[in-house]
């Protein structure tokens, strides 16, 4: 495997700062950036013309992981070349968050066969139910496959969401590569570091990924009563205050975070399911927590291997950054003294994280974790 990164800001445009060694030999860039970056077709288009013969798989996001620096209004780039693993792509539309499921089973549908190791996929941010759409893509995928990636984001705006696949960014839709051959290892992990507090309160009432009532009262007033101050500013401000979900296992509750509100109908709508019958309890971070959460994510990645990987995708957050603010850095600076100086990093903050629990389950959808992908190629 060989690995160049680049980056784009309109000061500078892309930077030389690697010399470019792979062009045709690429075979997958991975670019993370702003919306508005990304709707200028000149940079992508430049892109495409230096790695002529790649698979261009990106999304907007809420921040560029681009090293251990976190980067804003920029197009971090990642090209790689992997020298005795095939790739393949696919494309969906979504049809809405009732057609999450279908489009996960679409997706796996296009990339099925039986020598498939991994799928990563970038999905549309606001208008899908991240949950249905890792259900369909499991239960179409073979088995033991797993599937890594997130939902893209628009900073703390949540307004517009893009992904792009070989061509100009798209909205409503999901994006996926696989990756072929037994020549491939890949390790996955995915940590919070968030902490309940508050009482647990009974999913009385809801639909999908849409919450209506906990304990019989309206979710929204209850949720809007605990962050006092902070109501105000309602969808944004509730990244900092996520839910923990669960059911009957008290050791496998996921983190939920809002997507939206509706305060006619007194509505929360979040990332994914919460399903009636279940229990959720509201969260908080210390930056600390959340740094701890981190290294420990990229310890979980590594432990089956004996050594670092060479390439990580690390997908975090944007409830993450809002609470770490000027040392978010400090989450990737921990993964880097964990992995060392040889792994190259890359990646974005999201509205969610996809990652199996561990090696063998399926995919969960993830909020407000820092979920790291390694790959390794023999």
């Amino acid at each position: 495997m060989r690995i160049e990164q680049r980056l784009w800001t309109t000061a500078r445009e892309w930077d030389h700062s690697e010399a470019l060694s792979l062009s045709l030999a690429a075979n997958l860039v991975f670019v993370f950036g702003s919306g508005a970056a990304l709707r200028d077709p000149g940079p992508l288009e430049r892109l495409k013309a230096d790695y002529p013969t790649a698979h261009v798989i990106g999304c907007s996001t809420a921040g560029e992981i681009h090293g251990t620096r976190v980067l804003d209004d920029t197009l971090a780039a990642t090209a790689i070349q992997f020298e005795q693993t095939e790739l393949r792509s696919a494309r969906t539309e979504l049809g809405g968050q009732d057609g999450s499921y279908s489009a996960g089973r679409r997706l796996a549908r296009a990339l099925h066969s039986s020598d498939l190791v991994h799928v990563v996929v970038l999905s549309e941010g606001l208008h899908v139910n991240g949950g249905e759409l890792t259900r369909g893509l499991a239960e179409a995928l073979p088995p033991g496959v797993a599937v890594t990636g997130g939902l893209s984001a628009d900073g703390s705006r949540f307004e517009q969401t893009y992904v792009l696949l070989d061509g100009p960014p798209q909205q409503n839709t999901v994006v996926a590569i696989g990756f072929y051959g037994n020549h491939l290892r890949v390790g996955f992990a995915s940590r919070g570091g968030w902490e309940p507090f508050g009482p647990e309160r009974l999913v009385t009432r809801s639909q999908s990924n849409v919450l209506h009532e906990l304990d019989g009262a309206s979710a929204l007033g209850l949720y809007e009563k605990f962050l006092g101050a902070y109501a105000s500013e309602l969808p944004a401000s509730g990244l900092m205050f996520p839910l923990s979900v669960r059911t009957d296992d008290p050791t496998r509750g996921v983190v939920r975070t809002i997507l939206g509100i509706d305060r006619g109908q007194q509505t929360m709508t979040f990332a994914g399911d919460i399903r009636e019958g279940s229990y959720a309890r509201l969260m908080r971070a210390s930056t600390d927590r959340l740094v701890a959460g981190a290294a420990a994510a990229a310890g979980d990645c590594c432990e089956p291997f004996p050594d670092s990987p060479q390439f990580a995708l690390l997908v975090s957050c944007v409830g993450r950054r809002l609470v770490m603010k000027q040392r978010v850095e400090e989450e990737l600076d921990a993964i880097r003294e964990v992995f060392g100086p040889g792994t190259k990093l890359a990646g974005f903050y999201s509205y969610g994280e996809i990652a199996p629990f561990c090696k063998g389950e399926q995919p969960e959808l993830h909020n407000q974790t820092m979920t790291i992908t390694g790959f390794w190629e023999n």
